[in-house]
């Protein structure tokens, strides 16, 4: 089972995602239902009772089919966010490095398994800004250097949704 839950206001999720990086590209993944021009980390929920390591080893394994470990923890993100149906999120992320030479093979377009329909995984440039890419940190050239966990606060405040 997910650790997921309704609350009274909203859903609440925990989450893990991958940092993979190769030949300054990101490995993401992108679902149609979201548009050609959006890219989220590979990853998904954490099931209950599994450690934040083995659930990330999981859902790298589903969607890219590679079983490694990862080579650390990077990133806690607390994103509180709207869906495209309008409805709130609280969500806690822990992300994860990952350094194997066998991503390398990886090409764009490569369909997920377990993942949405005709959800993909694609090599984007960190530095287009003409894409939208979830987190936003990744971005960030300092996310890949080793100087411990960083963590991150996303609030959309569009809808006045967060006290």
């Amino acid at each position: 089972m997910d650790i997921t839950f309704k609350a009274d206001d909203g859903k609440f999720n925990l989450r893990v995602g991958a940092l993979i990086y190769g030949g300054g590209k990101l490995l993401m993944a992108s679902n149609p239902a979201e548009g050609d021009s959006v890219f989220y980390s590979v990853g998904g929920r954490v099931k209950y009772g599994e450690t934040l390591e083995e659930a990330i080893r999981r859902e790298v394994l589903e969607e890219t089919g590679i079983d490694c470990a990862p080579k650390r923890m990077t990133a806690i993100h607390e994103n509180f966010f709207v869906n495209i149906e309008g409805y709130p999120y609280h969500e806690i992320s822990v992300y994860f490095l990952f350094e194997d030479e066998r991503f390398n093979e990886i090409r764009t377009g490569h369909l997920t398994e377990d993942g949405p329909n005709g959800e993909k995984l694609v090599w984007v440039s960190p530095d287009d800004e003409s894409i939208t890419v979830f987190p936003a940190f990744f971005r960030s050239k300092d996310i890949f250097e080793d100087r411990g966990v960083r963590h991150y606060i996303t609030r959309d405040d569009s809808r006045a949704l967060w006290k």
